[in-house]
């Protein structure tokens, strides 16, 4: 059973996160051979100010 586990920055809608659980789930099908109903994805969201890149 595929466990996917995505951070993203606040602020996405319920519609993209639902488009990108479906792209992802139809990806670890193809890829993996998961059943659908195997697939798991778990969203964390962060808050914008909770990240640094490159040190910053």
């Amino acid at each position: 059973m595929p466990n996917i586990t995505v951070e993203l920055l606040s602020g996405r809608t319920l519609d993209q996160r639902r488009e990108f659980v479906a792209a992802v789930t139809d990806s670890a099908i193809a890829i993996l051979g998961a059943k659908r109903e195997a697939v798991r994805i778990v969203f964390t969201e962060i808050e914008k100010s909770d990240v640094a890149n490159g040190g910053v």
